[in-house]
């Protein structure tokens, strides 16, 4: 289960303090790959036909890896208020289409 800093608080959820697994494998993509039309590259809507990057996976754990571009200093001194970013997290941004086109691939809480 994942939890999050608050204020220097550190929110558990589930009952256990969540650590990321560097031995769990990617499972499943969740939504489309950045080379489908509709995964917000290119602008607009998305043309898709680009490798790499942007990116959302299931891991064999549950987990969700994304795949993005790297923001952290570009947002860091314009958090919202309660929110940071620890020195071994990353602001990862992701195009809105790629969220959307993964959203029928994440389950319900």
């Amino acid at each position: 289960m994942p939890h999050c800093h608050i204020e220097g608080v550190l929110v558990k959820m589930g009952g256990n303090i969540w650590e990321p697994d560097p031995a769990a494998s990617f499972s499943r993509r969740l939504g489309i790959s950045s080379k489908e039309p509709g995964s917000g590259r290119n602008g607009g809507n998305g043309s898709g036909g680009e490798s790499g990057c942007p990116d959302i996976w299931e891991l064999d754990n549950g987990d969700v890896a994304f795949i993005g571009r790297d923001l952290t200093s570009s947002y860091d001194s314009r958090l919202p208020e309660g929110v940071s970013v620890n020195e071994n997290e990353r602001l990862v941004v992701l195009p809105r289409g790629m969220i959307i086109a993964a959203k029928a691939d994440i389950p319900d809480a």
